[in-house]
C-alpha cells in the first residue's frame, strides 16, 4: 500500500499515521511512504515482490468480512428478448436497482440494431455499459442479466420493473 503525500504531515503525526494504518493491513503487506507522488514503478507495480508466492496462506476477502455468510444474500436470472430503446431500458434498470436495494447486476443486452453485445455491470447505482464482441452466427440473441442482492429481493417487482421475463 502506499502512503502518498507525506511530506505534507509532521513526522510525529506520520509516525503514528502508519501506526494507524498499519494495524488494519492484512499480514504480509507493506506500507510505502511516498512524497510528491513519487513510488519507483517496480515498487508501484510489485515487480519481482513474488507476490503469488504466498496466495495459499492469503486469507480470501470473504474470510475477512466478520458475519459474512453467502447465505444472506441472493442472485437470480432475468432474460428477455431485445430491448429497443437502450438508454430507456437502462433508465428503467437504474431505477429498479435504487428502489429494491439491488447490489449489483451483471449480463448483457440485445439491442436489434447493433451487431455487438451490450454489456452491462452496476454495483449498486454505480451503472456501466459498453458493446464488447459480435454475437456470433447461430447464438441466441437476448437481454440477459443476473441481479444480485441481501436475502428477500422482490424479484417479481424487479422483473416487472425491467419489464422482462425471470428466468
Amino acid at each position: 500500500m502506499i502512503l502518498n503525500k507525506t511530506d505534507l504531515i509532521a513526522p510525529e503525526r506520520l509516525t503514528a499515521l502508519r501506526r494507524e494504518i498499519e494495524a488494519q493491513l492484512r499480514p504480509g503487506v507493506k506500507l510505502v511512504s511516498a512524497r510528491q507522488g513519487r513510488v519507483p514503478p517496480q515498487v508501484a507495480l510489485g515487480l519481482a515482490a513474488a507476490a503469488e508466492d504466498d496466495l495459499a496462506s492469503r486469507p480470501s476477502v470473504h474470510e475477512l468480512e466478520a458475519g459474512h455468510s453467502h447465505d444472506d444474500f441472493e442472485s437470480f436470472v432475468v432474460t428477455a428478448g431485445s430491448v429497443e430503446d437502450g438508454n430507456e431500458f437502462l433508465v428503467r434498470l437504474r431505477s429498479a436497482i435504487g428502489l429494491h436495494d439491488v447490489l449489483r447486476v451483471k449480463g448483457f443486452v440485445d439491442l436489434p440494431r447493433r451487431d455487438r453485445r451490450q454489456v452491462v455491470q452496476a454495483v449498486g447505482d454505480r451503472l456501466q455499459q459498453h458493446f464488447d464482441r459480435p454475437w456470433y452466427p447461430g447464438e441466441k440473441r437476448e437481454t440477459r442479466l443476473v441481479v444480485i442482492g441481501r436475502k428477500g429481493l422482490d424479484r417479481a417487482a424487479i422483473i416487472s420493473a425491467l419489464g422482462a421475463l425471470g428466468g
